[in-house]
């Protein structure tokens, strides 16, 4: 998955420019979208890269766009920046947040193709996976017309299957709101939490194994000590944002964020 991860060294900055986003507990400023933060530097780095939770821009620290950025910046337009070609910057814009929805969906379609238990499913996520490379690869103008809307029901279809098989009988609590939650010690293993609210919910010594956690907000949620081995769909993005510490079990995938204890 080494080209699905970010590359910043490789990229212009992209999620430093295109979002906006609000004065909030994620960011400590407004920035409305395609403005560069007032924290870029020249050279694409970031002036605070070493002190972002501390300086209140948490938000940044956990957005992934999964290779996105690098891919745009050095195949679509060929490593040429939009501070050097202002007159691309528009069309690099646009370009960005419709190649990072083709990553995700790449990122997903490859951990179907490394469960076993959906190995029915592979031959499938391997063509749908082609078909979505051979976009990524096209022009600024072919990927402006692409619409990802189908790739996404095709690969959902995918993702639920894969799921199913992998988790067996496991608890369905998709979408459950367990905003602040008390869960310390649960069994949820196998369950499907697609789209649950974890925000702040206290899952310490959890039993999350083989969990479905796809579009799940962890955010503040406490994984101390919790059991994730196994966890389908689960990003890094997702755990970056949760607490934890060095006691807890995570897929080989992901790594422990340094902000954990």
């Amino acid at each position: 998955m080494n080209d699905l991860r970010a590359d910043c060294s490789r990229c212009f900055a992209l999620c430093c420019v295109v979002p906006a986003f609000a004065k909030s507990v994620d960011f400590a400023i407004d920035k409305p979208a395609r403005t560069p933060c007032r924290n870029l530097l020249a050279d694409f780095g970031c002036g605070i890269h070493t002190k972002l939770r501390e300086s209140g821009f948490t938000g940044c620290t956990v957005y992934d766009c999964f290779g996105a950025g690098q891919q745009v910046a050095q195949v679509t337009f060929g490593g040429t920046s939009w501070r050097d070609d202002p007159a691309s910057a528009a069309t690099m814009f646009d370009v960005f947040p419709v190649m990072r929805q083709l990553h995700e969906l790449l990122w997903y379609l490859t951990e179907v193709r490394s469960l076993d238990k959906a190995r029915a499913l592979h031959p499938a996520a391997r063509d749908l996976k082609a078909k979505i490379e051979a976009l990524t690869a096209g022009s600024p103008e072919e990927l402006l017309a692409v619409d990802v809307g189908p790739y996404w029901e095709q690969a959902n279809a995918l993702l639920l299957k894969a799921s199913e098989l992998t988790r067996g009988k496991g608890k369905n609590r998709r979408g459950a709101d367990l905003i602040g939650k008390e869960l310390k010690g649960a069994n949820l293993r196998a369950s499907n939490l697609r789209g649950a609210y974890l925000i702040g919910a206290d899952l310490r010594g959890a039993d999350l194994r083989l969990v479905d956690f796809i579009g799940a907000d962890l955010r503040g949620a406490d994984l101390s000590g919790a059991d994730l081995t196994g966890a389908l769909f689960l990003t890094q993005a997702q755990v970056d944002a949760a607490k934890g510490s060095r006691a807890t079990k995570l897929p080989t995938t992901l790594t422990h964020p340094a902000h954990w204890p």
